[in-house]
């Protein structure tokens, strides 16, 4: 089964797909990274679906959802999911996968619907520190080609203050979690790429029942270089529930 949707939100409208035969199984929402639309997960939309019923979206402004007028930051975008997935009437519960800054919209979801959640699996997403703790050990040059890159949704501000929103949120999750790190990222040095694996694994303190798995041949975009380690992560979200 593939649906495709275009939902009415409070502001703007929302284009979805749900792919999949549910199985009386949890439905997958999947969150994709900072600028990137629904299509970043075609490289394990076809395997996933084959566990349960996978819900994957535009975020307000891109691919082909409209524009919203309210802020970028992960807080509305936390709220504009849950009404889409109201008004879509996706019935919960779900587990929710987010990569990169996905991974900080799908926290900050999990914190604040809860109830809503039976799972949460974070692909090399972006760590609440990072702009305290990890950007300043890069070169100068990574530094500002990361600043200059905030140009597809929100601004590096409200990047930051997403960042802000989901470390002032934090409270422990009775959810299971699995933090998949990408264990080879491009220009890290050994260093570079030693304090990233740290940081994710500290994310698991957020859950009563993590799992952290290091992708040893991916980049950050962890669903391409190695799409059977996030699909196996899922697959044990599913067994589990």
């Amino acid at each position: 089964m593939t649906k495709e949707m275009f939902v009415q939100i409070s502001d703007c409208k929302l284009y979805a797909k749900l792919v999949g035969e549910n199985k009386g199984r949890p439905t997958i929402v999947m969150d994709a990274g900072y600028g990137d639309t629904s299509k970043a997960w075609d490289s394990v939309i076809t395997d996933i679906s084959m566990l349960s019923d996978v819900l994957i979206y535009d975020r307000a402004g891109l691919g082909k959802s409209e524009s919203s007028s309210n802020s970028r930051t992960s807080q509305e975008m936390v709220r504009e999911l849950h009404e889409l997935l109201n008004q879509a009437n996706i019935i919960p519960p779900y587990i929710l996968v987010g990569h990169s800054f996905g991974g900080v919209n799908t926290r900050l979801y999990a914190t604040k619907y809860q109830s809503e959640i039976c799972g949460l699996v974070l692909v090399d997403s972006t760590p609440e520190d990072y702009r305290e703790i990890f950007l300043p050990t890069m070169p100068q040059e990574f530094q500002q080609a990361y600043n200059k890159q905030f140009v597809y949704e929100g601004n590096y501000d409200e990047f930051m203050e997403s960042l802000k929103q989901v470390k002032e949120s934090r409270k422990m999750l009775d959810v299971p979690l699995i933090v998949l790190s990408a264990g080879k990222k491009a220009h890290y040095s050994k260093e570079s790429q030693g304090l990233w694996n740290e940081m994710q694994k500290e994310i698991l303190e957020i859950s009563s029942n993590g799992e952290f798995v290091i992708a040893e041949n991916s980049t950050h975009y962890i669903q391409n270089d190695e799409p059977e380690v996030v699909v196996s992560a899922i697959k044990r979200l599913i067994d589990n529930t």
